[in-house]
């Protein structure tokens, strides 16, 4: 399948009639994983990438770097992949073109850089440069942070956003994001609110995925959640060969070497 071809597919997978669940990945083998337990694409966790090369999260990882993991990852697998590539660092189109030289075909786009909220206008002005510059090959998810960086008047956020992810999807975003909603109800009123294929951030508390599919939602990530997980169980294993000399986990939780080495040989 060329690139193309997955572009047009991972769009399509935002129309159902399954809600797409992306548990993100942060390197090649999670990717593979990913893959292999038959999930129809791949997204990546921009947390949990730059973690990988020693940055916090937040656009500390220099894009290159980041485009040289997410170029190993798409390598590693055949279904879709795309990534969270978070404000599009210094130059958002630029970056949109390393993301389709790297061999994905989708990127999430944040309205939020230098702690700060871009205004509506920046934003639609980026999203339509990246359509311009890069057409159909890359789908485009738009997300903004009013929520996550709890912006204003907590009474209109519910407003804002909208306005926000209806701009967005005017311009051209194909999905539209908006992280840090959990409640069933706010849920609802967005999917009937905003004119595209929502995508919500699964994190505790949120309804589970056959409630989020009930009300709509097309698209649900889990974000740098699923490389905390992999690292929460590392460190139980540190700590209990530290406090007991102990290593059950080895065999209790490890996948084994040979299935390692074959996601990895394909």
């Amino acid at each position: 399948m060329n690139q193309s071809d997955k572009a047009e597919l991972l769009r399509s997978l935002h129309r159902g009639p399954e809600i797409l669940v992306l548990p993100n990945a942060w390197d090649a083998v999670s990717a593979r994983i990913v893959e292999t337990e038959g999930f129809p694409a791949v997204a990546t966790t921009s947390a949990g990438c730059a973690a990988v090369f020693g940055y916090p999260d937040g656009q500390r990882i220099p894009r290159a770097e980041m485009i040289f993991l997410l170029t190993k990852i798409a390598a590693a697998v055949d279904v879709p992949v795309t990534a969270d590539v978070e404000a599009g660092y210094d130059d958002p189109v630029q970056t949109a073109r390393d993301v389709l030289a790297a061999g994905a075909v989708g990127f999430n786009l944040e309205d939020w850089a230098d702690n700060e909220l871009l205004s509506i206008d920046e934003q639609v002005r980026r999203i339509r440069a990246i359509r311009e510059a890069c057409g159909m090959s890359i789908v485009i998810n738009a997300r903004t942070e009013i929520y996550l960086a709890q912006h204003g008047d907590a009474a209109t956020r519910f407003e804002r956003s909208v306005e926000r992810l209806n701009a967005y999807h005017e311009a051209g975003a194909d999905c539209l994001f908006i992280p840090a909603v959990t409640d069933a109800e706010t849920i609802g009123r967005l999917v009937k609110a905003v004119n595209g294929p929502l995508n919500i951030l699964a994190t505790p508390g949120a309804p589970a995925i056959r409630e989020l599919k009930a009300l709509g939602v097309a698209r649900v990530s889990l974000g740098s959640g699923p490389s905390r997980v992999a690292l929460g169980a590392f460190r139980r294993l540190t700590r209990d060969l530290k406090t007991n000399g102990a290593f059950d986990a080895l065999r209790s939780e490890a996948i084994p070497y040979a299935e390692v080495q074959g996601l990895l040989t394909r």
